[in-house]
């Protein structure tokens, strides 16, 4: 039976959304399998735990943010379908060639073709996912798409430690990359770029804005400066200790990285993935009363996080360290679709993609950029000092500071939420 490519119809829209999601998902299986794989990748090479930030972070995140915004831009002129198409066989293929490396500075090189890749996914399926779903509808979408990110991370987690355990970490890479490649395929085969401004019923879309203009305009608006600020320093409590649970858990209890992967991944994969869609629906829902609690809902999931992650850190049994690390991994997802469906409300139809980049850039610069080398490096610089308990230490520093920050910006950029949304896409 040939497929119908019809927005009209919902089983389209549906179809084409769980392409997304598990395009997205390859995102994330990607970018995590690096992290169940820090340990025996430090042993072959010889890394500090610096180094290791940098692999997992710090390069990263650099080529994703500054190649995110020039293909966005792209995007909002060009046809959005095909670039998240050649960005998933790009980053699949160079996550396959990460497994072949020789070298540190190889892999750090393979690592960067993974971020110039990943740029280029999630701004272009954000506004076409904005197109096709109705404003009332729109969050959740969002978060149903996002539960590629958990579910990316269920499978990062658990076939990256199971691999490893009997393969070794470079067939990992290569098992997981390939693929991919099909996914990427599939995107280009059997979706349709969709009319502009679809789900608002727009009948003529403006060219789109130059870059300065675009940027002046989300400078203007002072919630969207907030909530871009508060979804980076929540990453780098999110980013920097997902980075670091895993190692944390190996040096401290001994614990193999097949049966960590299986823990780490059921708890990104189902709590991380209620997390993130309760986050989307309850937004909708909430926000038809009050705009506020788009911003409200991410606070309060961040501050009741707090004291569970203190105590993961503090406990001596490694199960149940785990099992308290359950909570901030649900409350800690719940920020992400509430923060784009805002952003998407607040711009003009040719600026989404943009938008999206935008806060990307500003998450993953500050989050996955500085997150995970920040608490590296404090933990190699405890380390003379603290000996092993150098990272648990950054790990509970890193959740306070960063926790605290995030939730007081939420709140502030709750008082300016409603003043800046654009009434016709809200």
């Amino acid at each position: 039976m040939r497929l119908q490519k019809d927005y009209s119809n919902p089983i389209y829209r549906g179809y084409v959304l769980a392409v997304f999601v598990l395009a997205y998902s390859f995102n994330f299986i990607d970018r995590y399998i690096m992290i169940i794989l820090q340990e025996p990748i430090k042993a072959e090479f010889l890394l500090s735990d610096t180094q290791l930030g940098l692999l997992t972070g710090f390069a990263f995140a650099m080529f994703y943010v500054v190649c995110g915004i020039p293909l966005a831009r792209l995007a909002d002129q060009g046809n959005r379908r095909s670039i998240v198409s050649i960005a998933v066989v790009t980053w699949s293929f160079m996550t396959a060639i990460s497994g072949i490396v020789t070298s540190y500075s190889q892999l750090l090189a393979a690592r960067i073709g993974v971020a110039v890749g990943e740029a280029g996914g999630s701004p272009p399926a954000h506004s076409i996912i904005s197109d096709i779903f109705p404003k009332g509808s729109r969050a959740t979408a969002l978060g149903i798409y996002s539960i590629g990110i958990n579910l990316g991370i269920l499978f990062g987690y658990l076939l990256g430690g199971w691999i490893n355990e009997y393969l070794g970490w470079r067939m990992a890479f290569i098992v997981i990359g390939i693929p991919g490649i099909l996914v990427g395929l599939l995107v280009r085969m059997t979706i349709a770029e969709p009319v502009r401004g679809l789900s608002e019923g727009v009948q003529q879309v403006d060219d789109a804005p130059g870059l300065k203009e675009t940027f002046r305009f989300l400078w203007s608006k002072r919630s969207f400066r907030l909530l871009a600020l508060a979804t980076g320093v929540q990453n780098l409590a999110g980013y920097g200790i997902d980075a670091w649970v895993p190692p944390y858990i190996m040096r401290t209890f001994d614990m193999g990285t097949a049966e960590l992967g299986t823990w780490m991944g059921l708890m990104a994969g189902f709590l991380g993935g209620a997390g993130t869609l309760l986050g989307g629906w309850l937004c909708d829902k909430l926000g038809r009363r009050d705009l506020r609690w788009y911003m409200w809902l991410p606070a309060l999931s961040i501050l009741l996080t707090l004291p569970f992650l203190v105590a993961t850190f503090l406990v001596t049994d490694v199960y149940l360290a785990l099992c308290l690390y359950g909570l901030p991994t649900f409350l800690m997802a719940i920020y992400l679709a509430p923060c784009i469906a805002m952003s998407h409300s607040m711009v003009t139809l040719r600026m989404r993609a943009l938008a999206s980049a935008v806060l990307f850039f500003v998450l993953n610069f500050i989050g996955l950029g500085l997150g995970p080398v920040s608490l590296g490096m404090a933990s190699d610089l405890l380390a003379p000092v603290y000996g092993q308990d150098a990272l648990r230490i950054a790990l509970i520093f890193g959740s306070v500071v960063f926790s605290m920050g995030a939730a007081a910006l939420f709140f502030r950029a709750s008082v300016f939420i409603r003043e800046d949304v654009n009434p016709t896409l809200a």
